[in-house]
């Protein structure tokens, strides 16, 4: 079962109004999707996903709340694209759930989880041709330390590269628990005893594998040049890397120039177009921590154009 992180806080973040358009830049299985629908009864929604199971799910979810509604099969990068074909050039609120949705982790199929035997695959769209055994499999030693440490923030990388490149000398690397085996032989015990082994790497190849970090910044750019005034978009993020890209360009957009900054009397069209909503990330609370163990990372940012 999936259950949607910061859902009342980034739903109320958006400050819905009953007729505005919105866009859920990450449908996963419509946790996010059906708050919004149940709150605009005279506005739309617009959902975007790129994963078939979850569309085919959560169209479902959402025909039994409204009709008001459209799912759009592709990935946020083309959010500016897909919105303009529909004639929509601006929108009252963005919303991305930047997380792997826990039906994804918990279907052993996929090869998201480290927990469950599976083939590696960790592909968000089905029909995408990268997939982790490729990543795993035919990508150089530098190329594999490289996505490790900095996707990952793995400060065993090399030596978890080296590994894998010298299993694969013998055989392919076909499954997730054969690849958390060579991790986990690459790591002294004092790397072992407080989290999962695997979860830094599994993370590194789940982001290169979906191109996650590569997109985001100019999709939410892309989301800004669209907004309305008074319109917002909420961000939840997973891990520190997409955090950190969400908040530079936040605080690209809401400072002054500092050219002008000390300046007594700013002139209005030096002032910027939007405001940060919250300074500091809103976090899950101690009552979401205890329900949604997978929620403990998440933090949420929001912005609001302001003129």
């Amino acid at each position: 079962m999936h259950i949607s992180v910061l859902l009342e806080e980034s739903i109320n973040g958006l400050n819905l109004k009953s007729d505005g358009v919105y866009v859920d830049c990450t449908l996963g299985y419509a946790g996010h999707s059906s708050y919004i629908l149940k709150r605009i009864k005279r506005g739309y929604l617009f959902a975007i996903d790129q994963d078939q199971d979850a569309i085919d799910y959560s169209k479902n979810k959402l025909n039994e709340i409204g009709e008001n509604f459209t799912i759009i099969k592709s990935n946020f990068s083309n959010l500016k694209v897909e919105l303009q074909k529909r004639n929509i050039d601006y929108v009252d609120g963005f919303l991305f759930d930047l997380g792997v949705s826990s039906v994804q982790l918990d279907n052993a199929d996929r090869g998201f989880s480290y927990h469950h035997d599976a083939p590696l695959d960790m592909r968000m769209n089905k029909e995408a041709s990268l997939s982790a055994y490729n990543v795993v499999n035919e990508y150089s030693k530098n190329d594999l330390i490289k996505i490790f440490f900095e996707y990952g923030e793995e400060k065993y990388s090399k030596i978890i590269a080296s590994n894998i490149v010298k299993y694969r000398e013998k055989k392919k690397i076909q499954t997730t628990l054969e690849l958390v085996q060579i991790i986990s032989d690459s790591l002294p015990m004092k790397a072992k005893r407080d989290k999962h082994p695997a979860r830094k790497v599994f993370q590194a190849i789940r982001i290169e594998v979906n191109h996650e970090l590569d997109i985001l910044e100019d999709s939410i750019k892309d989301a800004l040049s669209m907004l309305n005034i008074d319109g917002r978009i909420a961000i939840i993020t997973f891990h520190s890397l997409e955090d950190r890209i969400v908040k530079n360009v936040f605080k690209k957009y809401t400072e002054v120039d500092k050219k002008i900054k000390g300046l007594p009397n700013i002139p209005d069209n030096y002032l910027p177009d939007f405001k940060l909503v919250n300074k500091k990330p809103i976090e899950p609370s101690e009552d979401e921590l205890k329900k949604n163990n997978r929620s403990r990372s998440a933090k949420l940012r929001i912005i609001e154009r302001i003129k």
